[in-house]
């Protein structure tokens, strides 16, 4: 197990990655709000890296056997001019996405590509680090919080009749 920095090479396992994860979120989606769009696999790993590229982040992937079973993207995205006005606004790093696949799961996977992704955010003077996690991804949550995270604001949701 080696962990890399994104190479083109894996773009097909990075697509495949991202389509396990939506799966798994439409899988748990109590509200049944998530889909798979017949673009999904095509267009959202070129989204998610072209973000990495444009907001000063990384792309890290677990290789084994020649082949990426997990990946991290982490960003440094820019503060608005008027963020100053609430927000004591620290360097802060943003992971966007975090799969491990299925066959892989609970072999400390997770752990290194989040200890690679925060040792990025370190090294360019990040303080913060920040992850949405969906509300009903009690695994990711759990995660997240044996890692030391914690939450800081919460999105509710109401279905209008």
């Amino acid at each position: 197990m080696e962990i890399i920095e994104y190479n083109d090479k894996y773009l097909e396992d990075v697509k495949d990655l991202l389509v396990e994860l939506e799966e798994y979120i439409i899988s748990i989606d109590k509200d049944g709000l998530d889909r798979l769009h017949p673009d999904y696999k095509d267009k959202m790993a070129q989204v998610d890296l072209e973000t990495v590229k444009e907001n000063n982040g990384k792309c890290y992937l677990a290789i084994e056997d020649d082949k990426a079973v997990g990946l991290i993207m982490g960003c440094i995205f820019p503060y608005s001019e008027f963020d100053y006005l609430d927000y004591k606004c620290p360097n802060r790093g943003e992971i966007i996405e975090l799969i491990v696949t299925k066959k892989v799961r609970s072999q400390g996977i997770g752990n290194l590509l989040i200890t690679k992704m925060e040792e990025y955010f370190k090294s360019v003077g990040c303080e913060y680090v920040l992850v949405d996690v969906f509300a009903y991804n009690d695994n990711a949550i759990n995660f997240y919080n044996k890692k030391g995270y914690h939450p800081r604001m919460y999105r509710d949701i109401k279905k209008l009749n």
